[in-house]
């Protein structure tokens, strides 16, 4: 069964807790994974990763990616106020939008 999610691939986020809590400005987020509650926010949570030369295009070598970091270690960053914000839910015809609960901007495009 999927959770409903507040936080959308391509969001702007602030990190409140855990690693990449002492960034200055929010990241975009990479991906959402509801079921899990976790996500990849860009920079975020770098973990070293050991590759391995199985063909010859490949390079071995360690390189950085980022990890899944749980969903309520982060808040979105509203794009008129620019302040990390909770989301709400407002009706607009048929279909929810997400809101600003700062100054009831629409986050959705």
């Amino acid at each position: 069964m999927q959770t409903r999610v507040d936080i959308h691939k391509n969001d702007t986020v602030k990190v409140i807790t855990g690693r990449g809590k002492n960034m200055k400005d929010g990241k975009r987020v990479l991906a959402v994974f509801p079921n899990e509650g976790k996500l990849l926010v860009e920079g975020v949570k770098l973990v070293k990763k050991h590759l391995s030369s199985k063909r010859t295009r490949n390079k071995s070598g360690i390189a950085e990616q980022e990890s899944r970091i749980a969903i309520s270690n982060v808040m979105v960053v509203c794009p008129s106020c620019n302040k990390p914000t909770r989301v709400g839910h407002d009706k607009k015809g048929d279909r929810s939008i997400r809101i600003c609960k700062r100054c009831d901007a629409p986050l959705d495009k």
